[in-house]
């Protein structure tokens, strides 16, 4: 097992000076771990709602959760939306008896009710996958080749990391993204997520998509951003800024994590990696994920033109002094960042 220092160490400072805490990210990477290796010696009270006993017991929420003190864990939140409104009540009682921690697999705009009725009450906690400041960067490349979800990172041969991507694509496709109104059979979908895995690295084109599956284009944007809320996809903005050139203004997309997209791909070795096409593509998206993991994603973005000028990755730093393309933004080439990721791993291990 992998502690997972540096969220620990947020999710400390972020209960301290919030009374709801919401731990966000894709289904098995870790939430449920994190929070268990939190709440270690700690008094605290666990709900799980994807339980059929939990669900049972909650419902009149009120009646169980409002009487409780210290701690309280709340997982799968996005279950339960009608909890948001009484929980905006439970955080403002002065004193403040209990603080919550609730963990999620969709993204907060999908979560209804935490943005409106949490407003100013809450704070989010991303988790992503394992990182190199986690791993050690001598072990970039099965990090790269495994992806960061932890179970097939740890496992013990390729085949069983396999075949876990396997079960999580379909337990995404069968069950998750019903919850977002996407009712379309599973083949229908898991031809859509292996579309979206070859055009990793490249700018969207719902028209060339639903084309393809025979779908509208305002159809394929809703499942492409049902994949996005699971936070199993990236769409990264284009950055404008009012220049001559003719600037590309469609998001690009990328599968989040490199073991999943191998997998979609039918890449069985690393071997079938450096022999497929999307190998730049590949190593591009990784790298992506790895500087976010430090810089953070709130404003990143790409650039580019339609004459083939691009940035692959346009971070807004506050406060730092960078390239004259505009006030403090720094440019980072991602093609060239494996000997400056290697130096970050190592900084954050220290």
């Amino acid at each position: 097992m992998i502690k997972r220092t540096k969220y620990l160490d947020r999710l400390t400072t972020r209960l301290e000076d919030y009374p709801v805490v919401a731990l966000l990210g894709p289904r098995q990477i870790g939430k449920t771990t994190l929070a268990q290796q939190f709440t270690a010696g700690r008094a605290a009270r666990y709900f799980d709602l994807e339980s059929a006993a939990t669900q049972d017991l909650l419902q009149r929420p009120a009646a169980v959760l409002e009487p409780l003190t210290g701690l309280v864990v709340i997982d799968e939140a996005q279950r339960m939306p009608e909890l948001f409104p009484l929980l905006r009540v439970w955080a403002d009682r002065r004193p403040l008896p209990a603080r919550f921690l609730i963990l999620g697999s969709v993204s907060p705009w999908l979560m209804k009710g935490v943005t409106e009725s949490l407003a100013g009450r809450v704070s989010f906690v991303d988790v992503g996958g394992l990182g190199l400041g986690e791993v050690g960067a001598e072990e970039h490349r099965r990090l790269w080749w495994r992806g960061g979800f932890p179970v097939p990172y740890l496992a013990e041969t390729d085949e069983q990391a396999r075949q876990w991507q396997e079960d999580m694509e379909r337990t995404v496709i069968e069950r998750d993204l019903a919850q977002f109104g996407v009712s379309e059979s599973p083949g229908v979908m898991r031809r859509f997520w292996a579309m979206v895995a070859h055009y990793h690295g490249q700018t969207w084109n719902s028209t060339e998509i639903g084309r393809s599956l025979g779908v509208t284009e305002k159809t394929a944007r809703r499942y492409l951003d049902a994949l996005t809320a699971t936070f199993l996809v990236r769409q990264l903005p284009p950055w404008f800024e009012n220049l001559a050139k003719r600037q590309v203004k469609a998001p690009k997309v990328y599968i989040r994590d490199s073991g999943m997209l191998h997998g979609l791909l039918h890449l069985a070795t690393p071997q079938r990696l450096e022999e497929h096409p999307k190998l730049g593509a590949s190593w591009e998206g990784f790298a992506l994920e790895q500087v976010l993991q430090i810089t953070g994603e709130r404003d990143a973005y790409f650039w580019a033109t339609h004459g083939g000028a691009e940035l692959d990755l346009l971070v807004v730093v506050p406060g730092r002094e960078s390239y004259d393309l505009g006030p403090k933004v720094e440019v980072v080439s991602i093609l060239h960042l494996v000997e400056r990721l290697a130096r970050l791993a190592e900084e954050l291990k220290a």
